[in-house]
């Protein structure tokens, strides 16, 4: 017998060492190295049943082909706006999120929607349990093949024989390999089987979506190098109590990564959010003091969000400051800003910030809302419900500029504002506009107009 070849992992972090200790000098995580056997027998792992292609040879930039990749559609149009217009083929795509939040719902839904040959690995649930799913989204899909395996060399003999033309992993984690002599979720297993799959999709052009967990601080479990590996990193966020789902692209190498995709849990399955602006914003009859509205963008796509704020007297000495969904220095510092530059005495008050629909945003643009909402509670004087702002704060009190003015302009406009507020230093073009338009250079401006 060979003799048998080992190593050493951090678990949290997948840097590799020659002998054990107790801190990893990468993450500088104690007690997270383990011993691993990483003797690899000599045999290939996927053998592709087309011809084997001649070596590359180097080209000038100008002969190569430019192209564009045929991608294909997935039916779905929250998840193709996030990949950048459809699966790429070829491409690996990394799903991760909470346990509960609905990876495997959305990706099962996406293979009983699509027109292609499905096949969909999960090595964590039986058929039956997927079927008993499977049955309350599209139960008469024909193109879909369920298999659970959690060996490679299996499910390539299964790939074989159904020839797919999208393959789904259900999850990483649960996957092993004859070559590594370790278990199924550790590093070296995690590595080896990616890679594997890799390989697959670059050589038959089949794109393969893998689902990864999550550790409790809320990265992909496995190695960083993971994330490396594969074309695209979908994070899947939302909170198990709120209905809504939200899909952003960490990384994308097939478009940007700035798109944002929201969808709503129901009985049935995911339903595709075509206008959020409709769900972040409250429709209620009386006007409330407190609340704003505030015009962001993420990616190419203007949402309308609404800014709640409660400001009260401190009753246990230290003013409190609590936000959901906005930076709580950025608070810290509008805060500030108030006292000094506009004369509001917040020091010795609570403040509490929410942004509404369990979203988290880091648009500054949305700081001028954030300002009317504060002052709207403090004052308990309630902005107009068709009133809407679009600026950001600077320290010495100014009204900053924001990039796509026009865009969000006509997004208030045609969602029934009457009303928004945006900085003095906005070059606007927007002809024929039925919206008010109220240019503001400095925050007092802001209270004056809304407060008198």
């Amino acid at each position: 017998m060979a003799k048998l070849k080992t190593t050493f992992f951090c678990q949290n972090c997948g840097t590799q060492y020659a002998k054990w200790q107790g801190q990893c000098n990468a993450c500088k995580e104690w007690n997270t190295i383990v011993e691993e056997i990483i003797q690899k027998e000599e045999k290939v792992a996927w053998k592709a049943t087309t011809e084997v292609k001649k070596a590359p040879k180097p080209l000038k930039i100008k002969e190569i082909d430019s192209s564009q990749e045929i991608r294909l559609n997935t039916g779905d149009g929250e998840l193709n706006r996030v990949l950048g217009g459809g699966i790429v083929p070829g491409s690996v795509i990394l799903l991760g999120g909470e346990p509960g939040i609905g990876k495997s719902t959305l990706l099962l839904q996406l293979s009983l929607m699509l027109p292609y040959k499905t096949l969909y690995v999960s090595g964590e649930e039986s058929q039956k349990q997927i079927k008993m799913r499977a049955e309350r989204i599209n139960p008469n899909n024909e193109s879909c093949f369920i298999l659970t395996e959690t060996k490679t060399q299996n499910i390539f003999r299964q790939i074989q024989e159904v020839d797919p033309e999208i393959l789904i992993i259900d999850s990483i984690q649960t996957l092993h390999t004859d070559y590594i002599e370790s278990t199924a979720g550790s590093i070296s297993q995690i590595r080896e089987c990616t890679a594997e799959l890799i390989k697959f999709a670059k050589e038959t052009n089949v794109p393969v979506i893998l689902i990864g967990h999550i550790t409790k601080d809320g990265n992909i479990a496995g190695p960083k190098i993971l994330e490396h590996m594969v074309d695209t990193v979908l994070q899947f966020e939302g909170d198990r109590n709120h209905v809504y789902r939200i899909l952003r692209a960490l990384k994308n190498r097939f478009g940007s990564t700035a798109e944002l995709g929201i969808y709503e849990m129901q009985g049935s399955g995911l339903r595709e959010v075509s206008n959020p602006s409709e769900i972040l914003i409250s429709h209620r009859e009386e006007e409330l003091s407190g609340t704003a509205i505030a015009s962001t963008l993420e990616g190419m796509r203007p949402l309308m969000i609404e800014i709640q704020a409660l400001v009260s007297t401190a009753v246990y000495g230290t003013p409190q400051r609590s936000t959901t969904g906005y930076n709580a220095k950025r608070l810290n510092m509008i805060l500030a800003v108030l006292e000094k530059r506009a004369g509001f005495r917040l020091g010795t008050k609570d403040v509490f910030l929410n942004v509404t629909g369990g979203i988290s945003v880091d648009d500054p643009a949305i700081d001028l809302a954030v300002i009317g909402a504060i002052l709207s509670s403090n004052e308990d004087i309630a902005v107009g419900k068709d009133v809407c702002f679009a600026g950001e704060v600077g320290l010495s009190g100014e009204i900053r500029p924001v990039n796509r003015i026009e865009q969000r302009i006509q997004e208030a406009e045609k969602l029934g504002f009457t009303t928004i507020f945006v900085s003095k230093y906005n070059k606007i073009t927007v002809p024929n506009a039925k919206i008010r338009i109220v240019l503001v250079s400095k925050i007092e401006e802001v209270v004056s107009e809304l407060f008198g």
